[in-house]
């Protein structure tokens, strides 16, 4: 599949009946550049009009099943279905030669390899990435480069309560990145005894999570670190889905320049230098 003779992108979007897919597809119809060529998404949306559903007018494009992904033209597939149907969706994807950009958590190394194996044979780049928000790939990057000063660190969390997951992808990445980062794990300063069960939260990768599910939040986490005499806090806030815009705008149109596939937004940027 070979890009577009024209300089817009032919962007596709999977799940743009969805929270997510319908910010997308409203990111997507305000960009110049960028043109939504076809939307997928659930039974129950089938037919009507991807633009209409996400609150911009009719784009003259019809939410299909994501079985036609197969048979996609474009250039860019965004995808932000639900679990696992996402790398499925991206795999259709790569074979057509049509670059994906997927937004999801906790997807099983060995079907993550499997996608990079795919990008990797057909020359493809493609994006995977648990949170496109900008300052949220900052912060991750920040914690990284803290861990290596401040070993001593935990992450809260905080989201909305129809949040099923937890921790969060965020949360998880942000942990692998501390980990990667700092030489050892450190010393406990006593040995620990809950009272409660699982009031220190969960570990991850030799970090400590907390999760807090609850009505009025959107999508929040601070990396706490602690020193000899200081404390280092590192937050992100998202107020609404206009926060994970430019991140999926970057990611769209960076990935036509990459061969290979990146996960993180973090690495993205990385990237750019």
């Amino acid at each position: 599949m070979r890009q577009s003779a024209s300089s817009v992108l032919r962007v596709a979007v999977s799940g743009a009946a969805g929270r997510m897919g319908r910010a997308v597809v409203r990111a997507v119809a305000g960009q110049p550049d960028l043109r939504l060529v076809a939307a997928f998404g659930h039974a129950r949306a089938l037919g009507e009009d991807a633009g209409e559903v996400a609150g911009v007018g009719p784009l003259g494009v019809p939410i299909r099943p994501a079985e036609e992904i197969e048979r996609l033209v474009a250039d860019v597939l965004v995808d932000f279905a639900a679990g696992e149907a996402t790398l499925t969706n991206a795999l259709r994807a790569v074979r057509r030669g049509v670059r994906p950009v997927v937004g999801g958590t906790g997807y099983d190394p060995a079907a993550l390899g499997i996608l990079e194996r795919a990008c990797g044979e057909e020359g493809v780049g493609g994006v995977v990435a648990p949170n496109f928000a900008l300052g949220a790939a900052l912060m991750m990057r920040f914690a990284g480069l803290a861990a290596r000063y401040f070993p001593h660190v935990e992450i809260l969390e905080l989201h909305h309560d129809r949040k099923k997951d937890a921790p969060s992808g965020t949360a998880l990445r942000t942990a692998q990145l501390i980990a990667s980062a700092r030489s050892a794990l450190p010393e406990r300063a006593v040995q620990e005894a809950e009272t409660v069960p699982g009031a220190r939260g969960g570990v991850w990768e030799g970090v400590r999570v907390h999760s807090v599910r609850l009505p009025g939040l959107v999508a929040h986490q601070e990396v706490i670190f602690g020193g000899p005499g200081q404390v280092l806090r590192i937050r992100h806030d998202a107020v609404s889905e206009e926060a994970y815009f430019p991140g999926i705008l970057l990611a769209v149109r960076r990935v036509m320049e990459l061969d290979r596939l990146v996960v993180g937004l973090e690495t993205l940027l990385a990237l750019e230098g």
